[in-house]
């Protein structure tokens, strides 16, 4: 999942740390410095972050993505930071009441980064020189399961430490997700919408890593409702993980193909780490998805995105640092550590990646011909993470804890 967060000056930032840490946030150092005066230089309440603050030109300037941001606000609620989390939980209510087209509950997978107000909320694009015309990116105006997923835990992550207007959210993106679930195959829930409005292709593959999140998400808005359909949601997204565990090879798939039933193989680092992270017990009955699956997407101190290798893949890197440290695999965690410090860049955020580019092994929905790819670029993504993995903070149980 692609994402991008603008600094002040170095004296206000300066300012900025000053009263962080008198507030018990932690040092000038850590990632989650950086994001508390990434979102601190922001003007406004409401507010989504730039996923690649640095792009200047093309589908990414400015462009916020719900997942980078999601991550970006339990992160900051990790890091201590609540009230400014709720910045961009508020932004996420916005954007679901006031889209230019969509009233029925979902999220676009990419806001124009900055403030947000009660006016149809801008979506990311650029002016294309030699067409002469503002373009939209068919992903980024599209809704993901799994990033929709993801703004739930968000809100309900907020909705834990503030009040039920983020749990009346993440109940109307519920909704929505509810409509996804397929009967084909193990079931679980497909891959959500790509393309711009009134009629967006139904994406009919089903993801290891979305019902991940949709499990999650669907279980903890269970625990926060006395409707048992959220359970029952959540069971559902659970067997279909259930369903893609090779004992033989110790791993999990990534997820079907667009019949819903026929299994792509490749391994991919979420899709290995996550459900220890999400399901209930998972880090025992799975526990070869770390020593096997894993294992063989090593690079160097840190881990690729898939079985396709290429570099570190940062993000991906402080995720497995957030489950070493749940497992207390102490040592393990602080090697796979220095991997992500290592892609600290000078004004304190994070690169995505270790090199000019690491391949995901996928294509571009927006151009099949090519390599999905992740980019040596400053990531919201992959400094939320790695404030994440400084706190030993899971995402997917809104605590230090795995879920039971």
């Amino acid at each position: 999942m692609i994402t991008r967060a603008r600094l002040a000056g170095f004296v206000p930032a300066l300012l900025i740390a000053l009263a962080a840490r008198v507030a018990g946030a932690a040092d000038a150092h850590s990632a989650c410095d950086y994001l508390t005066r990434t979102i601190q230089a922001q003007p406004g309440s409401a507010v989504f972050l730039a996923s690649y603050p640095t792009v200047e030109h093309g589908p990414l300037q400015q462009a916020a993505f719900v997942y980078d941001n999601a991550v970006a606000a339990i992160a900051l609620v990790a890091c201590g930071q609540a009230a400014q989390a709720r910045r961009i939980g508020d932004a996420m209510l916005l954007a679901l009441e006031h889209d230019r087209y969509w009233h029925d509950g979902r999220l676009r997978n990419a806001y124009a980064a900055g403030a947000v107000s009660a006016a149809p909320l801008k979506l990311p694009g650029w002016w294309d020189t030699t067409a002469a015309r503002w373009l939209e990116d068919g992903y980024e105006v599209s809704s993901d399961s799994g990033n929709m997923a993801w703004a739930m835990l968000a809100l309900l992550t907020l909705d834990a430490r503030a009040d039920d207007r983020y749990r009346r959210g993440a109940r109307q993106i519920a909704q929505w997700l509810a409509a996804l679930r397929d009967e084909r195959g193990a079931g679980g829930f497909t891959g959500g919408y790509f393309g711009h409005e009134p009629e967006p292709h139904h994406l009919r593959w089903k993801s290891t890593e979305h019902n991940v999140d949709l499990a999650a998400a669907f279980a903890r808005l269970a625990t926060t409702s006395a409707d048992a359909q959220w359970a029952a949601q959540a069971a559902a997204a659970t067997s279909f993980v259930d369903s893609m565990w090779s004992a033989e090879r110790g791993a999990f798939a990534v997820g079907t193909g667009t019949d819903g039933q026929t299994i792509n193989p490749m391994l991919a680092l979420d899709a290995q780490i996550w459900p220890l992270l999400a399901l209930p017990q998972a880090s025992e009955r799975y526990a070869a998805a770390l020593t096997l699956g894993a294992s063989g997407l090593r690079s160097g101190q840190g881990y690729s995105y898939s079985e396709a290798g290429g570099g570190v893949w940062t993000e991906g890197s402080a995720q497995m640092v957030v489950l070493l440290k749940r497992l207390r695999r102490t040592a393990e965690a602080r090697s796979t550590a220095a991997a992500v410090a290592a892609a600290r860049a000078s004004d304190g955020g994070y690169y995505a990646t270790d090199v000019a580019a690491v391949p995901t092994g996928f294509m571009l929905a927006t151009d099949p011909g090519k390599p999905r790819m992740y980019l040596h670029l400053e990531h919201l993504g992959a400094s939320a993470w790695a404030a994440l993995a400084e706190q030993g903070f899971n995402p997917f149980t809104g605590a230090r804890t795995l879920p039971h």
